[in-house]
């Protein structure tokens, strides 16, 4: 009987219920990778206080969307039609960064069950250390704790992979196809930011950014298009410009029709119900714009679901 391959899905993860937000920002901000905060020693006790204070703003915003994040169920989710596409030789799992299950919970899973090899698909297109970077460190510290002998393998990014265009092209065709007249309609690709420093330090985060928006566009001639970063915190220099700035200067040159296209974000979770279902929507309608609108995440698409199949026989080749 031939063996099977393990394909781990990494994602950020979130709060699964109000209590548990406090402890998923806590992770967060523990998170090196992401923010240096003093000395290590004191970073943990810093983050408590962090997290504190900001979990009552936070749990608001999940009131709004249900409560929770969908993130786990929608993860799971890509995960059981993922291992549907390639077949009985593979088995999927899910690896949290900062929730359950996370990458010790996966490693056991995926230990029990017998399999060795193993291929790490990152479930963020676009590289950065403060996403893929942080996720994969995060698995390989757990790896030093274990003794079964996996062999490894990783798929960092498919930023300008043509099966994932081509699945966000599909999303955003369908979005223009709601509006009466497309070519009056403003496209704002939304991706989350990430500190300048960040950029500034080497990452490729905004590079490939730009290259998925480039290729994404060779799709759609004579759509004004725009890129712009959300969910910023902390009083850094952040890419630019922010979301918020963008709408407020296409509503004052007299976009009445807009269409979102969240980038970097390949599932339903805070920053699309709240931020940009929400937040952005009230602040573009009290700015006049009267047709606002979002694409599709896409979650378990069959396109996408294509693309992470297709990612994966490449890898194991």
């Amino acid at each position: 009987m031939q063996k099977k391959t393990a394909v781990l899905l990494l994602q950020m993860g979130g709060p699964d219920s109000l209590p548990a937000i406090e402890p998923f920002l806590y992770n967060l901000f523990s998170d090196r990778d992401i923010i240096r905060i003093g000395p290590s020693l004191l970073q943990p006790l810093v983050a408590r206080f962090i997290a504190r204070r900001r979990a009552k703003k936070v749990r608001e915003y999940y009131k709004k969307i249900g409560g929770r994040s969908p993130i786990r169920e929608l993860t799971e989710q890509q995960a059981v039609r993922l291992e549907t596409a390639l077949g009985p030789e593979y088995r999927c799992f899910v690896a949290m960064r900062y929730s359950k299950p996370d990458s010790a919970e996966a490693l056991a899973s995926i230990a029990r069950e017998g399999i060795q090899k193993i291929i790490v698909l990152s479930l963020y297109p676009h590289y950065s250390r403060a996403t893929v970077g942080s996720s994969i460190n995060e698995l390989q510290r757990e790896l030093k704790k274990i003794t079964t002998p996996f062999s490894i393998s990783y798929i960092r990014q498919f930023y300008d992979n043509p099966a994932y265009i081509t699945a966000l092209a599909e999303k955003v065709e369908r979005g223009l196809a709601d509006f009466p007249e497309r070519s009056s309609v403003q496209l704002v690709f939304s991706a989350h930011g990430l500190p300048q420093s960040f950029i500034d330090s080497g990452d490729p985060y905004l590079e490939h950014i730009q290259t998925t928006v480039r290729l994404i566009m060779e799709h759609f001639g004579g759509i004004s298009h725009h890129l712009a970063f959300q969910s910023r915190a902390g009083p850094v220099k952040w890419l630019e410009p922010s979301t918020e700035a963008k709408i407020t200067e296409l509503a004052a040159a007299g976009c009445k029709q807009l269409l979102m296209v969240p980038l970097s974000f390949v599932s339903d979770h805070i920053e699309t119900l709240y931020e940009i279902d929400i937040q952005y929507r009230d602040e573009a309608a009290a700015l006049g714009i009267v047709d606002f609108r979002r694409t599709e995440a896409l979650n378990s698409s069959p396109a996408f679901i294509s693309c992470l199949a297709q990612l994966v026989r490449e890898a194991s080749c």
